[in-house]
């Protein structure tokens, strides 16, 4: 079963093609990041008319990079949410239109389950049950998975998300857009100092989050005076360490609570290199195995949304009838079916 995946619920366009039988036969990603730029943030209608300008000409590339013809698709996964309502409208509409055309059934596919499940397209995939780490720039939660859409909530954050954090800490620091990898790229040239800032809900026993004090405590480093480059960057050494601390101790304690072995990393905060260094010496100490996805499969994507997709197309769902689609801004991950 050939399987093409559109992702377009924010600032990236992807467009991919998954085979069940071959798996990844291509796949491509356009960033917004230029664009928006120059606002300091995504502004959701201009992300909306970017989607509209990339998606033929992706499919055209990846439809080539593949060597695959439309008429070869079975089916389409795009994301229903959640996400920008314009910009998941794009996306949707485009991916239901296509399969109109080409007689084939259309899925929607949650966003952060693609994510979830993109650790799978490695060539060593964990195996079922396992607890997952979902942490990027909107969403921070640890999910106790057992199965493809049975997903159990253990725990998220209570306000800011990890990557979100991260984006308002780096523009206090008078950092460009995207503000984490910048952040974090500053932080190499960091160190320990006198400087401590909290560590937020480590100690709580419980699987919560919190960042949105510890981004205060980066502004009331920063507030009223001028900081040395050297203090600019011990100061986002000392922010990362505080962020990945509570993140890999949280994500161990929820491998135990559960009685497994396995840990799977998922999100565009994934592929922060002192999170993942983190994670394998503490889990190496339990005997907890982490799993990640890809680099370039961490951002968003559509390799996630065709393999998400044809999972569920392989159980037997086949979405809404022909021409009928919406999209859920909002959606609780725990609300997915199981398959």
């Amino acid at each position: 079963m050939l399987v093409l995946g559109i992702e377009s619920s924010c600032d990236e366009t992807g467009v991919a093609l998954y085979d069940t039988s071959r798996g990844l036969l291509g796949h491509a990603v356009h960033t917004q990041v230029a664009m928006h730029e120059a606002y300091g943030g995504v502004v959701p209608e201009l992300a909306s008319r970017d989607h509209i300008r990339r998606l033929v000409p992706l499919l055209r590339g990846v439809l080539e990079q593949s060597g695959a013809r439309k008429e070869d698709i079975d089916g389409v996964a795009y994301t229903a949410g959640p996400g920008l309502a314009g910009a998941l409208l794009v996306g949707a509409s485009f991916a239901v239109a296509l399969s109109v055309a080409l007689g084939v059934p259309a899925l929607p596919v949650h966003h952060l389950e693609g994510h979830l499940l993109s650790p799978l397209l490695a060539a060593d995939p964990p195996a079922f049950p396992f607890v997952a780490l979902l942490v990027s720039g909107g969403h921070t939660q640890l999910m106790w998975v057992t199965g493809i859409g049975d997903y159990e909530l253990l725990g998220e954050s209570v306000d800011d998300a990890a990557g979100e954090a991260f984006d308002k800490s780096a523009k206090l620091l008078g950092l460009g857009y995207p503000g984490g990898p910048q952040l974090s790229a500053l932080a190499e040239q960091g160190g320990p100092s006198g400087l401590k800032l909290p560590r937020p809900m480590l100690k709580s026993g419980d699987f919560q989050f919190s960042f949105s004090g510890l981004k205060t405590a980066v502004l009331t480093q920063v507030r009223g005076r001028t900081l040395s480059a050297r203090e600019r960057a011990d100061l986002a050494w000392e922010f990362q360490e505080a962020v990945t601390e509570v993140l890999a101790a949280k994500s161990v304690m929820a491998v135990r609570h559960c009685q497994l072995d396995r840990l799977v990393v998922a999100g565009g905060v994934g592929a922060n290199r002192r999170l993942r260094q983190r994670l394998d010496a503490d889990a190496a100490n339990r005997g907890i195995r982490v799993h990640y996805p890809e680099v370039a499969l961490c951002t968003d994507n559509g390799a996630m949304i065709a393999y998400c997709g044809a999972q569920r197309l392989l159980a037997g769902e086949r979405g809404p009838r022909a021409g009928a689609f919406g999209v859920k801004p909002r959606w609780p991950l725990d609300t997915v079916r199981p398959v």
